[in-house]
């Protein structure tokens, strides 16, 4: 019931936070083109190869890489939430990072999520939010998609904390590689409907669901 709530009172609100992100998109010119060629991008590589990997990868291996990749995420969860004074949610992570690392075979198998240790997300970005640093200008990022100045220097603070950045450069770009293929057909199916201009449905989008993991 709370969620139809939330959905209508987002709905309503959506023409008015549209207005309001449209003064802080001054790289509009800039991010329309990389808006225009990341959908040509998921529509001619990334999709079909995402569809082609769910063809022919059983559904729980499938599980298996996302759990893998999302325990690699954990370091920078504990981190940030030490940084943003939350010292439980911080033992939470580590417990997590732990438990799965080794009992789950390096995060194949979400050991603690069993245990009832729930998985939680905290990045450099919120921090930096946390502590009062504003968001900047909307930016569109080719492949990677919607963010702004405060997220992306989040994203190269928070990269020596994530084991992938701790290869070398080719196991790098490989695991990389692997993580957006598999972020990829987690989305299959899930693509929204057309309605209105869809960079400003995106933009407006990427910016309340930062809203919400902020506050």
């Amino acid at each position: 019931m709370m969620r139809a709530i939330y959905l209508v009172i987002a709905l309503f609100g959506m023409p008015a936070l549209a207005m309001a992100e449209a003064e802080n998109d001054p790289f509009e010119g800039w991010n329309r083109a990389m808006f225009s060629f990341n959908q040509k991008a998921d529509k001619y590589v990334l999709k079909p190869v995402a569809e082609g990997y769910q063809a022919v990868t059983p559904a729980p291996v499938r599980k298996g890489v996302s759990n893998f990749f999302n325990n690699l995420g954990e370091p920078i969860t504990a981190a940030n939430s030490v940084l943003q004074a939350k010292p439980g949610k911080a033992a939470r992570s580590l417990t997590r990072f732990v438990f799965n690392t080794t009992f789950g075979l390096f995060g194949i198998f979400d050991v603690a999520g069993a245990m009832g240790i729930e998985r939680e997300n905290e990045d450099l970005g919120q921090t930096l939010a946390y502590w009062g640093v504003g968001s900047g200008p909307y930016l569109v990022l080719p492949v990677l998609g919607p963010s702004n100045l405060r997220d992306l220097g989040g994203r190269f603070g928070d990269r020596p904390l994530n084991p992938i950045s701790w290869q070398d450069e080719v196991g790098t770009t490989e695991m990389l590689i692997s993580d957006g293929i598999q972020t990829r057909a987690q989305l299959l199916g899930m693509e929204p409907k057309s309605v209105g201009d869809p960079y400003v449905l995106m933009r407006s989008a990427y910016e309340q669901r930062r809203r919400y993991q902020i506050n």
